[in-house]
């Protein structure tokens, strides 16, 4: 079955969200604590940002913080979450991230299982301009296959997956120092406590 990404899609998908909850635990992806862990806050965008999860703990470590989806749903769910926490000042965009684009670049762009309406790829590449020089892209995306531990019903379709290869062969090497190019399994703790296996696929690189 081939999705359309767009507004009804993802509409849908936070509306069946158990309850209106998070579907994880308030704790960030560990690739985006990695790469924003020590460093000096500046400007980040999270594009495609969900729950809100990663754009509360940057925002929590300092850093100015943009966070876009194509879901008013969710959105409104983040910033609710963000004030439970402390946490007022995140930039909530409502926008589509395949047309609409930012009038700033940033120290940090990152991208969590964002699938956009048109091409994964080409998608990747739009985020990847606007990374400022010195900054970091960084891409956790879908593998083409997936871990038996994944939860039924959640498992994304093909069109979604990429591979790391993928990813870097879009990155100019003259522009780009790639410092992770991965695929890595990892535990995850859901909501309720269960335990789910998720394999990933990581990209991180540096504008030169």
């Amino acid at each position: 079955m081939t999705h359309d990404f767009d507004d009804q899609y993802w509409q849908r998908h936070w509306h069946q969200v158990r309850g209106g909850q998070p579907r994880w635990l308030l704790s960030p992806n560990p690739y985006v604590v990695d790469a924003a862990g020590g460093r000096t806050p500046g400007r980040a965008m999270d594009a495609g940002c969900g729950e809100g999860t990663e754009a509360i703990w940057l925002a929590q470590q300092g850093w100015e913080v943009t966070a876009v989806d194509i879901a008013s749903t969710v959105l409104r769910r983040a910033a609710a979450r963000a004030t439970e926490h402390g946490v007022p000042d995140v930039r909530w965009v409502g926008a589509d991230l395949t047309v609409w684009k930012p009038d700033d670049l940033f120290e940090l762009v990152t991208s969590h299982y964002a699938h956009p309406s048109g091409s994964q790829l080409a998608f990747y590449e739009r985020l990847a301009r606007w990374v400022a020089p010195g900054g970091t892209l960084l891409i956790v995306g879908h593998p083409h296959h997936h871990g038996a531990g994944q939860p039924r019903g959640h498992q994304p379709p093909a069109e979604a997956s990429v591979t790391a290869a993928d990813i870097t062969a879009h990155l100019d090497g003259t522009v780009w120092a790639v410092d992770t190019a991965a695929e890595i399994a990892r535990a995850m703790t859901g909501r309720t406590g269960q335990q789910v296996l998720l394999n990933d696929v990581v990209v991180r690189a540096t504008r030169r």
